[in-house]
């Protein structure tokens, strides 16, 4: 499983956020960097002159008012001031943090190489510094607001603030960009499947528009392509159908004998029928029926009793389905066109079946004929393909099952060409159900 997203809108959202993030930190390093210097020189300034302000306040004090003194040092500016026991436990701070000892580097060149530091004396935490009067050494306590850094720790709130709005703006900017390629996609998808999608609106970045607007051009070409060759294959169904009507005429009157004649009109409707079929192949986007609708079970039902009229022998295993969203005469044009290439090269038995298999409805079309070689069924759903080896002498125009294709494609289904268990080919069409009224359960009718 890949770690990136595979989407457009997701890759581009986590490269743009990399990128802010990245530079959030280089900006913070920058920062403290030049910060460094400037706030150690300031804290040491601050701890050196409470040290002396605290030390001359004592010296100067009588010795009656000191403890006055201490406790106002205490109340007004937080100050807590000890005098130095040998039994007293300290903490000395971090030797492996730079700016800590950058600080203590400075004090001690301001008050003296002999004051000691410690960050916890006597289990009590705090930046302590020590001082002397005459031999006695003292302990002050500082009030941690007075060494914190508390401009940095506001710079980084904003800067926190500062890398949502800009992730919220990279999202707002992809999303605005990706809009479009959507709908280009969605677009491309229907044109694939046969339909006809509205004009996509030609917004967003220049270069996104210039797209849309050739891809909007392209479609209307496509169109009229299909409206083009609808109307040539019309004007020549017509200008055909129109002479061998004659020829027809002109063989039944010709007074040859029966078998003669017999075979001239077979050669006639196999020519008609291959006219049809390209008609078929050229309106197989829609050809503008509205989806309705339709029991596949019922109107397979209905398609093979007119086979079994004409004495074709057709067997069934229809399960009842419920109506389901389907183009009744496309659907109708697959049957049939299963059902010719099965009874053309299936011998003798062959089996129409409709059934609900999950979230799809199957119809499959099976006989027991030569089947078709390994590999060769995607190319059999080509246009004029056909297999020469094991399916062939038998006439055909080679466009039956790329018509059935190009149908259940417009269906957003699947069609498939198996091998049939027993020998012979199995014809499957697999078409989606969801979001339709569902399927009714019924006996299964064998016969």
């Amino acid at each position: 499983m890949p770690l990136l997203p595979r989407t457009l809108f997701w890759r581009t959202f986590l490269l743009v956020s990399l990128l802010v993030l990245v530079s959030t930190l280089a900006w913070f390093q920058i920062f403290s960097f030049y910060e460094r210097g400037p706030r150690v020189h300031q804290i040491a300034q601050t701890v050196a002159s409470v040290v002396n302000l605290t030390r001359t306040a004592m010296v100067t004090a009588q010795a009656e008012k000191r403890r006055d003194l201490l406790l106002q040092l205490s109340e007004r500016e937080g100050l807590r001031i000890y005098p130095s026991d040998d039994d007293e436990e300290i903490l000395a701070p971090p030797a492996d943090v730079l700016p800590v000892q950058m600080i203590i580097d400075e004090v001690r060149n301001l008050l003296g190489q002999q004051t000691r530091f410690a960050v916890q004396r006597n289990g009590v935490q705090g930046f302590w510094v020590s001082f002397r009067i005459e031999d006695d050494e003292y302990w002050v306590r500082l009030p941690r607001e007075r060494i914190e850094r508390q401009a940095t720790l506001q710079w980084l709130g904003w800067g926190s603030v500062a890398l949502l709005l800009s992730l919220a703006a990279a999202g707002l900017i992809v999303s605005r960009l990706n809009r479009p390629l959507k709908a280009l996609s969605l677009a491309a998808l229907a044109i694939g499947r046969g339909r006809r999608p509205p004009p996509v609106e030609e917004s967003g970045p220049s270069e996104v528009a210039t797209l849309t607007r050739a891809f909007n051009q392209m479609s209307r070409d496509l169109a009229r392509l299909d409206e083009d060759r609808a109307l040539i294959l019309a004007g020549v169904s017509h200008d055909l159908r129109t002479p061998l009507a004659r020829l027809r005429l002109g063989i039944e009157m010709s007074g040859a004998d029966d078998a003669m004649q017999a075979g001239m009109i077979l050669d006639i409707e196999e020519m008609d029928r291959i006219i049809s079929q390209f008609l078929d192949f050229g309106r197989t986007d829609g050809g503008g029926e509205a989806i309705a609708p339709v029991s596949l079970s019922l109107l397979a039902a209905e398609v093979v009793e007119h086979y079994r009229a004409l004495g074709q022998r057709v067997a069934t295993d229809i399960a009842a389905t419920a109506e389901v969203p389907l183009r009744a005469l496309g659907m109708r044009r697959v049957l049939n066109n299963l059902i010719d290439n099965a009874l053309r090269y299936g011998a003798s038995e062959v089996t129409v079946t409709v059934r609900t298999a999950g979230a799809d409805l199957v119809l499959e079309v099976g006989d027991r004929g030569p089947g078709i070689p390994e590999g060769e069924a995607e190319r059999l759903k080509q246009p004029f393909t056909r297999i020469e080896t094991a399916r062939s002498g038998k006439g055909g125009s080679g466009l039956g099952l790329a018509i059935v294709d190009r149908i259940v494609r417009a269906h957003e289904g699947r069609f498939e060409l198996l091998q049939r268990e027993g020998g012979g080919l199995l014809a499957r069409v697999s078409l989606p159900i969801a979001g339709s009224p569902g399927t009714a359960t019924g006996p299964r009718a064998t016969t």
